[in-house]
C-alpha cells in the first residue's frame, strides 16, 4: 500500500503561483510513477501532469504546458506541482496519483490516490 497526502492548495489571484506537494508513505516511493489530476465542479476528472519514477521524463496536458512543472524528490518521498500564471479555469480539486506503470498514471487508472487539495483562482 502507498498512502498519499496532498497539501499546498489555497486561494490565489489570477496570475499568481502555488506549489502543491504530495507526500507518500508505505512502499518504496522511488518505484512509482507519479501524477496529478484535477476535477472542477460539474466536470470530469482530468489529467494534469505525470513524472516517471526516475524523474527523467515528464508529460503535461496542453492547457498547463509552460505554466506548471512537476518534479519529485525521492529522498523526501514527495512529488511537487509548481503552478505559475494561474487562471480561474485552473480552479479544481487536485489529486495526486501513484502507480508502478506510467501509463496507468496518465490514464487515471493508477492504484493509489490522495484525498485532494483545493485550488481556487480568483479573477
Amino acid at each position: 500500500q502507498v498512502q498519499l497526502v496532498e497539501s499546498g492548495g489555497g486561494l490565489v489571484q489570477a496570475g499568481g503561483s502555488l506549489r502543491l506537494s504530495c507526500a507518500a508513505s508505505g512502499r518504496t516511493f522511488s518505484n512509482y510513477a507519479m501524477g496529478w489530476f484535477r476535477q472542477a465542479p460539474g466536470k470530469e476528472r482530468e489529467f494534469v501532469a505525470s513524472i516517471t519514477w526516475r524523474g527523467d521524463s515528464t508529460y503535461y496536458t496542453d492547457s498547463v504546458k509552460g505554466r506548471f512543472t512537476i518534479s519529485r524528490d525521492n529522498a523526501k518521498n514527495t512529488v511537487y506541482l509548481q503552478m505559475n500564471s494561474l487562471k480561474p479555469e485552473d480552479t479544481a480539486l487536485y489529486y495526486c496519483v501513484a502507480d508502478a506503470v506510467i501509463w496507468a498514471v496518465r490514464r487515471g487508472t493508477g492504484d493509489y490516490w490522495g484525498q485532494g487539495t483545493q485550488v481556487t483562482v480568483s479573477s
